[in-house]
């Protein structure tokens, strides 16, 4: 067995395998746009502290994303500063993972040009969240809106990942960057692994507490339907009280005709562990103020710890620091071992 030793945190090495029988790659991140959701946290961020003995993980902090809409520059550098102390307060160890933040690695960006001369316009103009992002931007729809989906390939192919965590209505992203890197392999040869979307067995598609049709989202008009990471408790518990249910005053897990219900139970199920069937029989005779007041109780203990780490964190500037520049070196190093191959094959000359 082959190992390299490769950057890790700042003075030291790390030994990775680099054999055909070596770790799948995963690579997946998430906008600093705004606090984390509990929606992020039981799709997604919970999933991915347990991935970590099996796969290579890198987890960014999409930053360059963000741009696509205006942001607050001050607001952008807390948002992210304090997106590095969540993930690890969620569990994501910076040993065992790499985190970095997108902007810090230059090859994205890099790449990403590449990869546009090589995405069709046909292509960009049928992804779905373009046509979504443009109809609530109507007054910023810019290239970079556009052509994101080609900085979206670059993000996963550096990296030769071969695993992308989505979820199911996410699988778009995925595919454009297939069709991308098969494009360009079968003009160049081999050069990029063609990834799959990995969409875990386990973990809630939480919806909003206020429009359960739609997913939680950062982005929701009604700052009601969305409850976050870092929140006061009395916060948390306010909005549940407010979550929309139904006339039929009966707790039963029914997504078609009881939406609001539903998602509380999912809600309720993740946080405690409960199945569908132990929910339906606990609340049994009971109005929905108790049901909801249960649900906020157990969705604030779930994240209690969560915010008391990340609040401990960023008390402690310096650890961070010392952690996103090491997940940014660690990054750089496979990310321009591929930069590197893919600007030979196009024929761009060497420094």
């Amino acid at each position: 067995m082959k190992i390299e030793l490769r950057p890790g945190p700042p003075g030291t090495n790390i030994e990775v395998q680099t054999m055909e029988n070596a770790k799948k790659r995963i690579l997946s991140g998430i906008q600093p746009s705004g606090d984390l959701t509990l929606g992020s946290y039981m799709g997604a961020i919970r999933n991915w502290a347990a991935l970590a003995d099996e796969y290579d993980c890198y987890y960014m902090l999409a930053d360059l994303h963000t741009l696509t809409v205006r942001q607050v520059p001050a607001e952008l550098r807390r948002h992210t500063l304090t997106q590095v102390a969540a993930y690890i307060a969620c569990g994501l160890d910076p040993e065992k993972n790499v985190l970095f933040v997108q902007s810090h690695v230059p090859a994205h960006t890099q790449l990403g040009w590449v990869l546009d001369c090589y995405t069709m316009f046909g292509e960009l103009s049928r992804m779905t969240q373009f046509k979504d992002k443009s109809a609530k931007n109507a007054d910023n729809i810019n290239a970079g809106l556009f052509t994101y989906p080609a900085l979206m390939a670059a993000d996963i192919l550096l990296y030769q990942a071969d695993l992308v965590p989505v979820g199911g209505d996410q699988k778009q992203h995925v595919e454009i960057c297939r069709d991308i890197a098969s494009r360009f392999n079968g003009l160049y040869g081999d050069t990029f692994k063609i990834p799959e979307p990995y969409i875990p067995q386990v973990g809630a598609r939480v919806m909003s507490l206020t429009s359960p049709e739609s997913k939680m989202s950062k982005s929701d008009k009604d700052p009601n339907g969305c409850v976050y990471l870092l929140e006061k408790p009395e916060d948390i518990l306010r909005k549940f009280k407010k979550a929309v249910t139904d006339s039929d005053a009966c707790v039963r897990f029914d997504p078609t005709c009881k939406p609001g219900v539903s998602n509380l139970m999912q809600i309720y199920a993740a946080a405690t562990g409960q199945t569908f069937e132990a929910i339906e029989s606990e609340f049994a005779g009971h109005g929905y103020g108790d049901f909801k007041k249960s649900v906020g109780e157990a969705v604030v203990e779930l994240l209690r710890p969560i915010r008391e780490e990340t609040e401990r964190l960023l008390r402690d500037k310096a650890y961070l620091e010392t952690v996103y520049r090491a997940g940014a070196e660690r990054a750089s190093y496979t990310a321009n071992r591929t930069l590197s191959k893919v600007y030979k094959k196009v024929g761009l000359l060497a420094r």
